[in-house]
């Protein structure tokens, strides 16, 4: 009997994956969260043997609670069910240790049969997909390092741009609020872009918001 904890904040998905889990004689649907915190607290009343779980929950990622199992928490499998399409997501989730990354809009046949197989012993990912995965999650964290190391880099005047930015302002409002003109806060804006690596305005915002550079309000 696979005992097996859900974790997934849309309350209706995991209620209907814990019907269709419970018609299968094998399995047990021990636990139920739909949140990081949530899950702590039932696995501290239950035992499982496998996690299906969401990356993207309302207190942080799933990645955090994957990463806990078989360390000093419990030891549980962990198949994640997300909604991305991104393959960064997907390399992050197995670096971090789980054993099978599916979309959410797979069939429910494919995803018990997943879990099945995970029991059994096998493997979802062939040796060439988890060598592929495993290849970004490298790339992504040499990347994550040089952003941190460029964002050491920003200037004050260069953070107060982009938490002005954070707060919706324009490059006028900006210069305005700055008391600096247009072309400087350009000259500013451009070297933001070169230091993280960046396209475009969003995409150092979304870059400095993920790292912590500014807040979003």
């Amino acid at each position: 009997m696979q005992k097996i904890l859900l974790v997934e904040d849309h309350a209706s998905f995991r209620q209907t994956l814990a019907v269709l889990f419970e018609r299968e004689p094998e399995f047990e649907v021990v636990g139920q969260a739909g949140s990081l915190a949530e899950a702590r607290r039932v696995l501290k009343g239950v035992e499982a043997d496998m996690a299906v779980m969401d990356l993207s929950l309302p207190d942080g990622e799933g990645i955090e609670l994957i990463e806990e199992f078989g360390e000093d928490g419990p030891n549980l499998t962990a198949l994640v069910l997300t909604a991305s399409m991104d393959r960064a997501d997907h390399a992050r989730a197995v670096e971090a240790g789980a054993a099978g990354v599916l979309h959410k809009s797979a069939d429910v046949t494919e995803i018990i049969d997943a879990v099945r197989r995970l029991g059994a012993g096998e493997t979802l990912l062939t040796h060439g997909e988890i060598t592929e995965l495993l290849r970004l999650a490298v790339r992504n964290r040499e990347r994550e390092i040089r952003i941190k190391s460029a964002a050491e880099r920003l200037t004050r005047r260069e953070m107060e741009v982009l938490q002005a930015l954070s707060e919706g302002l324009s490059n006028k409002e900006i210069a305005g609020r700055m008391h600096i003109s247009v072309e400087t806060e350009r000259s500013h804006m451009m070297n933001i872009l070169t230091k993280l690596g960046a396209c475009s305005r969003l995409q150092a915002l979304v870059i400095a918001a993920r790292h912590g550079i500014v807040g979003i309000n």
